[in-house]
């Protein structure tokens, strides 16, 4: 599981499981290097988690849902602004993920990544690039919904292919706080001739992007939109 807490990047593993795959593998393996490319490493059994830990990339060992409600706390109070990514190596991973979820409304919502030859299809809202998605109508499905919500948001009609990933990711709602879940799917457009930006919705505009100019337009959006982006690009290499 991963959640983007103020758009950054915390990671739900398992410790058991990576611990297995890390002292299996060979010294010089991209397990043994992605376990140690950390900037400060905390065992949460042997330190308290602390605000001076909240920089760069931080790995916690050992955590329970304590040390969640500990990291949310700190999220709350603590200068957060040189934190890159939490790694949280759960010693009961649906624990941690039950805590984690614990303090927030949950909204179900669903998108796509349209594509269209070598191109994808972004849309410019609120000073950044995005991805169409929305809310889940009361029993709509989550395919459904995405086809649904980026018909509205762009005017295109697609075809729902396979799905990419699931997000999460906290925002504030009349000063509640949200935890959103969103099913990104692939998708292949059956027609785009009345494409347009749903201006209600504050979209000021749509555009079909090679490869290189996501890449750039990336540089200005959320890190959840930059990980389904590289979630497709991975899958693409994959196959």
């Amino acid at each position: 599981m991963i959640v983007f807490i103020h758009d950054r990047p915390i990671r739900l593993i398992s410790l058991k499981s990576a611990s297995q795959s890390i002292s299996s593998s060979p010294f010089d393996s991209p397990e043994r290097k992605a376990f140690t490319d950390y900037d400060q490493i905390v065992d949460a059994r042997l330190d308290v988690l602390k605000a001076d830990a909240l920089h760069g990339h931080l790995l916690v060992l050992n955590a329970t849902p304590a040390t969640v409600d500990k990291l949310l706390t700190l999220f709350q109070k603590a200068d957060a602004t040189r934190l890159l990514s939490v790694t949280l190596g759960c010693l009961v991973k649906a624990d941690c993920e039950a805590a984690i979820k614990k303090p927030f409304k949950i909204i179900k919502a669903a998108g796509g990544v349209v594509t269209r030859g070598d191109r994808q299809l972004l849309m410019f809202r609120r000073g950044v690039w995005d991805l169409p998605k929305g809310k889940l109508d009361d029993g709509e499905s989550s395919r459904k919904a995405a086809a649904r919500e980026v018909a509205e948001e762009t005017g295109v009609r697609v075809s729902v292919g396979e799905r990419i990933c699931t997000t999460w990711h906290t925002y504030s709602l009349n000063g509640s706080p949200i935890l959103k879940r969103t099913k990104w799917y692939r998708m292949d457009v059956l027609d785009d001739s009345r494409m347009a930006p749903q201006e209600d919705e504050d979209i000021e505009k749509l555009a079909w992007l090679d490869r290189r100019e996501t890449q750039l337009a990336l540089t200005n959006s959320f890190s959840s939109v930059r990980y389904v982006i590289d979630s497709v690009s991975e899958a693409v290499r994959k196959s």
